[in-house]
């Protein structure tokens, strides 16, 4: 007799496709975590300037090294909570990544993947800044310009945030998040269309036109997920625009 339950793997996201990955209250819990996040980014955009802030930033760059151990600190937990839910249900930390790398072959042929969409990610990134400037205009929103890494040790911190951003966001959002959603919803597009916008609301302290941008961004990797089965390729090209978009450009092009 044919069976019709298909089980997760550790070896491949696509698996997993129509199957949970931890439990519904779980994921509750999951989507509550990102109302307080969306709440907090909204009082961070509205507070008054204060304590050395110079008009239209988030912060001063004084905080610079405390917010990025802090943005660490919080994608690891929020990793660590996915993480719990899916181990509750025999689940593996392998499986929400789909899996190691099995030879110095597949690690060139993500690292080839990823340099290309990396240039997608970045193009959509500007595109789509450009649509929102000619229909809302510049906006008033709070900026994290001066929040970038200026110091050696800011860039160092800031590769490590880079980091942690590229492997915890991308299990977080599309090992975990865009797995229950397909199970939920049973529609692949409907799953990738919805961790992205979630993505961007957890970015609310970035502005509104920032959550649009991280949105679609969010989008195109959740589509890189679903066809490749697995998260190695973003999680390289996340970390990696994180790094150039954060610092590397600006040294490359100053």
């Amino acid at each position: 007799m044919q069976k019709n339950e298909i089980r997760a793997t550790d070896n491949s996201v696509a698996c997993a496709k129509t199957e949970q990955v931890a439990s519904w209250a779980h994921l509750a819990g999951f989507l509550l975590i990102g109302v307080g996040v969306v709440a907090l980014g909204f009082l961070a955009q509205h507070a008054p300037s204060g304590g050395g802030t110079a008009p239209g930033q988030l912060a001063s760059h004084s905080k610079a090294i405390p917010i990025y151990l802090t943005a660490i600190f919080m994608d690891w937990m929020l990793l660590y909570y996915c993480f719990g839910g899916v181990h509750h249900r025999g689940g593996s930390f392998w499986a929400l990544a789909g899996g190691r790398w099995s030879s110095w072959k597949s690690v060139a042929l993500d690292l080839a993947i990823a340099l290309p969409f990396w240039a997608l990610w970045t193009g959509a990134a500007y595109g789509v800044h450009w649509l929102l400037a000619g229909i809302a205009g510049s906006g008033s929103a709070k900026t994290v310009v001066s929040l970038l890494p200026q110091s050696l040790l800011e860039v160092l911190i800031w590769i490590a945030t880079s980091i942690t951003a590229g492997v915890c966001e991308e299990m977080v959002f599309r090992g975990y998040l865009q797995r229950q959603l397909h199970a939920l919803s049973g529609n692949v597009v409907v799953a990738v269309l919805g961790q992205g916008l979630v993505f961007g609301l957890f970015h609310s302290y970035q502005g509104w036109t920032n959550v649009i941008v991280i949105s679609v961004l969010g989008v195109l990797f959740g589509a890189l997920a679903a066809w490749r089965g697995n998260l190695r390729a973003n999680i390289i090209a996340h970390a990696w625009g994180d790094v150039w978009e954060g610092w590397l450009k600006f040294v490359v092009w100053r």
